[in-house]
C-alpha cells in the first residue's frame, strides 16, 4: 500500500441526488418486504411504499457514497482482499426521503498490524442536506486491509469494543435473506465485484459472492428500529458494530439485543448478530443509542 498517498488524501466531496425510489430500493436491499412464507409486515410498507414513505436511518450509509477509491491504483491496496470491520453511524438528523446530500470524506488513520496481520484503515464521512448545509449523519467505518500489513502505518492501540453481556437477550429479530440479496442491495451504490462475481470472490477465498456487511448492519439496524425506537427514525441516534464473519446470500440473520438501562433520556443498548444455519457470529460488540 502507498501509505503516504493515502494518509494525504485530500477530502473527497461527493454531492449525490436521490428520489423516493432510490429510499425504497434501499429498503427492499435490506430485506424488507416479503419473506419466504411471511409476509409483508404493514408497519414495513412504509419504508417501501410511496404512500406516507420513510427513510430507514441506515441508509446514511450508502447516500452520496462516491466511487470504490480503495480500487484506484496510485494508492496500491489490494482491494481483493478487504474487509469492511467495523462501522459506527451517529444520525443527526431524519434522513429525507428524497433531496441532494454532500458527503465529506476524510481518512483518519491507519493502523498496521504486522506483516502477516493486516492493516486497519479509518475513514469518516460526514453527510449534509446540501440545500440546508444541516448536518445529517456521521459515518465511520474500518477497513481491514488483509494483504496490506506491514505499510508501516501507526502500531497504536483500536478503538475498546463495546462489550456484549452474558445474560440472556431481551429480544431476538429473525431475517430471511434471498439467495439474490447481494445483487439487490449493490444497486444502492455498493459495486465491489466480491458480492457479485464468484470470479472475484474466489480468489479474496470465498466459495461464492458474500453479502456486504452495510447490508447485515442494514438488518441489525431495522431491529434495533422496530424493537426499541417504535419503528420511528427520529428516535434512532448510533448504531456501532464490528463485523466479525461475512453472510451468504439465503442465510438466515438473527438480531439479538440487549437493553443497558436509560440516562437523561436517551436508551443504549447491546446487539449481536448471528447466521444460525451456521451458528455464526457475523456482527458482534454491537452498541445502539435512541430516544427512549
Amino acid at each position: 500500500m502507498n501509505l503516504d498517498q493515502v494518509l494525504n488524501m485530500p477530502p473527497a466531496i461527493t454531492r449525490g441526488t436521490y428520489d423516493k425510489r432510490d429510499t425504497m430500493l434501499y429498503a427492499l436491499g435490506v430485506g424488507v418486504g416479503p419473506g419466504v412464507g411471511t409476509g409483508t409486515d404493514p408497519e414495513d410498507l412504509r419504508f417501501v411504499y410511496e404512500e406516507g414513505l420513510i427513510a430507514l436511518p441506515t441508509m446514511a450509509v450508502v447516500v452520496a457514497g462516491g466511487r470504490f477509491w480503495l480500487k484506484d491504483p496510485q494508492f496500491a491496496i489490494d482491494w481483493k482482499r478487504i474487509l469492511h470491520g467495523e462501522q459506527s453511524v451517529e444520525f443527526h438528523r431524519t434522513l429525507p426521503v428524497a433531496g441532494t446530500v454532500r458527503s465529506e470524506a476524510t481518512v483518519d488513520r491507519v493502523i498496521d498490524k504486522g506483516a502477516q496481520k493486516g492493516a486497519l484503515l479509518y475513514i469518516k464521512r460526514r453527510i449534509f442536506d446540501d440545500a440546508s448545509d444541516e448536518l445529517l449523519a456521521t459515518v465511520m467505518q474500518a477497513i481491514f486491509l488483509r494483504g496490506d500489513g506491514g505499510c508501516g502505518g501507526s502500531d497504536g492501540p483500536q478503538p475498546v469494543p463495546h462489550p456484549v453481556p452474558a445474560a440472556e437477550p431481551d429480544r431476538a429479530v429473525r431475517f430471511e435473506t434471498r439467495p439474490e440479496q447481494a445483487l439487490l442491495y449493490r444497486l444502492s451504490g455498493d459495486y465491489n465485484p466480491l458480492h457479485a462475481d464468484p470470479a472475484i470472490a474466489a480468489e479474496a477465498g470465498y466459495p461464492r459472492p458474500i453479502l456486504h456487511g452495510l447490508c447485515t448492519y442494514g438488518m441489525a439496524g431495522r431491529a434495533i428500529l422496530k424493537e426499541l425506537c417504535g419503528n420511528d427514525p427520529a428516535r434512532m441516534k448510533r448504531l456501532d458494530c464490528r463485523f466479525s464473519a461475512p453472510v451468504f446470500p439465503g442465510e438466515t440473520v438473527e438480531v439479538l439485543i440487549w437493553r443497558e438501562g436509560v440516562e437523561g433520556g436517551v436508551g443504549r443498548a447491546a446487539f449481536q448478530a448471528y447466521v444460525r444455519e451456521r451458528e455464526a457470529l457475523v456482527l458482534n460488540n454491537g452498541y445502539a443509542e435512541y430516544l427512549a
